[in-house]
């Protein structure tokens, strides 16, 4: 349990928090960066003036077939699949609704590259069905949180707000059916700043149940990141510059720390790049993150070893060339390696494997698209699909935008 000491900080936070949020309310309005209106079709949909529109290639059609296969599995109520074994059809695993929501967020990615209304009907669908996760509960805790497994995860808040961004991105408006997401989002990040410990780092979990507390002994290692992406995306969204002072707030901390192959971290730094700048030490903790997930590279592309895995690096680098090229700093050194795991990673999407198993008909028909994990898993896994998805987009944008300067 934590002491009383700090629930006291907590508390204070919160309260600071909100009157920062209060006072800054009517100064809320959209940035000039993807703000156009768009009106989404079944058959096909018109992106935002200032998208990246991506030229057809083999590696695009690579991520609409992923998010095919999200889509040939996913339920009448909005249920995306969560894990399968395609050789034997076992879906026999506890679903985590935290990465569930963040392959709802794929599935808008998917539309953005594909123009394809038929994939934001699917995430949307999808959205609808997982926003019933969130919870509001005013005299308990501040703003609204994914409530998952008995608590609310950090993660599971930071990544419903970057969904929320991805469908925004692609669609242009804030209203899903009676939900205001825009509302949601700040909502959401509300609680994300107040779980903000003193020295700029977060508590990871909080319990909603008995009063409301802050649990100090829950640790998960992507939560920051992904906290300090969403709070970059608060801030495009809204043009509240709260947001943005926040994320330097949180990255400042962030860069003091231990360097992991943090791909969220990654993709802050990108959207940091965009729409501030990077400082001196940013680009020197980004490039030590490229570097550590390169040397990890050869455990990485062993056949028995994760393709899910392998997809993060393919993020975290795509979207560290990007944060260089927008800095003005070296980038093209990156490209080898984006490629080298791209190309481990596309070996295990079917019906294509690198581990000689014959794939038949049938199995593509249900399959095809869908990236297992292992020659020793066969499981084709949602977070699989979002990192693959999210990762290569990264990098066909990247791509777009290194060719035109």
């Amino acid at each position: 349990m934590p002491s009383k000491q700090a629930k006291l900080i907590v508390a204070a936070i919160t309260l600071i928090v909100i009157a920062i949020l209060i006072s800054s309310s009517g100064r809320d309005q959209f940035l000039l960066v993807r703000t156009s209106v768009v009106t989404a079709t079944a058959e096909s949909i018109v992106l935002p003036p200032n998208s990246i529109p991506i030229p057809d290639s083999p590696l695009k059609e690579s991520v609409i077939a992923a998010g095919e296969y999200m889509v040939r599995q996913q339920l009448t109520n909005g249920e995306l699949s969560y894990q399968v074994d395609f050789q034997s059809g076992a879906r026999e695993y506890s679903p985590s609704n935290i990465r569930l929501i963040a392959g709802t967020g794929a599935l808008y990615t998917v539309c953005r590259v594909s123009r394809q209304g038929k994939y934001c009907d699917a995430g949307d669908l999808a959205l609808d069905r997982y926003l019933d996760l969130l919870i509001t509960e005013p005299k308990q805790f501040t703003g609204t949180c994914l409530y998952t497994n008995g608590t609310c995860e950090l993660g599971g808040s930071a990544l419903a707000v970057d969904t929320i961004y991805k469908r925004w991105q692609v669609k242009g408006d804030m209203e899903l059916g009676e939900h205001n997401l825009r509302h949601i989002a700040v909502e959401l990040g509300k609680f994300i700043v107040s779980l903000r410990k003193p020295e700029g780092g977060f508590y990871h979990a909080f319990d909603p149940h008995y009063g409301g507390t802050a649990d100090p002994d829950y640790y998960s290692i992507y939560s920051p990141g992904e906290s300090l992406l969403a709070l970059t995306e608060l801030y495009e969204m809204t043009g509240n510059p709260l947001w943005l002072t926040q994320a330097r707030e949180v990255n400042d901390y962030m860069i003091t720390q231990p360097i992991t192959e943090d791909h969220w971290h990654s993709y802050a730094f990108a959207m940091l790049a965009r729409l501030d700048q990077l400082t001196e030490a940013d680009k020197k903790y980004a490039n030590e993150i490229a570097h550590v997930v390169i040397d990890g590279g050869v455990r990485s592309l062993s056949a028995k070893n994760s393709s899910i895995s392998s997809a993060t690096k393919i993020e975290a680098l795509a979207a560290l060339a990007e944060a260089f090229h927008l800095s003005n700093e070296k980038h093209d050194w990156l490209d080898d390696d984006i490629r080298t795991f791209i190309t481990f990673v596309r070996a295990r999407q079917l019906p294509d494997n690198n581990c000689n198993w014959a794939i038949s008909d049938q199995m593509t028909e249900r399959y095809g698209g869908g990236i297992f994990s292992s020659c020793d898993d066969p499981s084709i896994r949602v977070d699989g699909q979002q990192h693959y998805i999210n990762g290569v987009t990264a990098y066909l944008e990247y791509q777009v935008m290194s060719a035109e300067k």
